[in-house]
């Protein structure tokens, strides 16, 4: 695996959404399986592609993670993206792959796992907590170690303190493209131990990594306080 990631570092939150935003549009022009993320970063990365491709017809989606909730609930990841994307789209993707979290988490695992199977993702979409975990990787949890199941439960890392579905490190890494979104103050010791760092188990992020396409991590100018770039 590669393990080389290019940093590109811009002023504020919502260049690095743009940023993003231009790459999920890309990415849907391109007709790819493009898979999404939660939280505040991607939320607005996702309404500005839609402003800038609202086609989708030609692109599949997915999700690096969600949690086992109903898809209304409103800590779904599916929701916010439906909301901040989806129905924004004149044109809606080909085929919506969500993790079903409103089944029992082993059996959602299953399910997300075999529908994965066969599938290269051509742009995958990620954050990190201020802990360093990426998905629903949470740091030096036994899911960390995983190398045969695409997708598996995970217990609760961090509130809300439900149950997830998470890709497991090497599905998150067999993108063609991966591509981190970390934006703020409170991820500059995250995005030093990931990006700036050999690769550990504390820092989830920081294994991640495509194994033969492009890393890139977009950051904000207070996110990448810590690096020396």
């Amino acid at each position: 695996m590669t393990r080389s990631i290019e940093l590109v570092v811009v002023d504020d939150p919502e260049a690095a959404a743009r940023r993003a935003a231009e790459l999920l549009a890309a990415a849907a022009r391109a007709g790819g399986h493009i898979a999404l993320s939660g939280g505040s970063g991607p939320k607005r990365a996702y309404e500005l592609a839609a402003e800038l491709e609202p086609d989708w017809s030609r692109a599949e989606v997915w999700w690096s993670d969600d949690r086992c909730v109903p898809p209304n609930d409103e800590r779904s990841n599916y929701r916010m993206a439906k909301e901040a994307l989806l129905d924004r789209l004149a044109a809606p993707p080909a085929a919506v792959h969500r993790i079903e979290g409103e089944l029992d988490p082993v059996e959602a695992a299953d399910r997300y796992d075999q529908a994965l199977r066969g599938v290269r993702l051509d742009l995958n979409l990620l954050g990190i907590g201020p802990d360093g975990h990426t998905a629903s990787l949470f740091p030096h949890a036994p899911t960390l170690d995983e190398r045969e199941r695409l997708a598996v439960a995970a217990e609760p890392g961090l509130e809300p303190f439900v149950p997830r579905v998470t890709l497991t490190v090497p599905a998150n890494s067999a993108a063609a493209h991966v591509v981190f979104l970390v934006t703020g103050a409170a991820k500059a010791d995250a995005a030093r131990r990931a990006f700036g760092e050999p690769p550990d188990p504390g820092t989830p992020a920081s294994l991640v990594r495509s194994q033969s396409g492009r890393t890139t991590a977009i950051l904000d100018a207070e996110a990448a306080s810590e690096l020396s770039i």
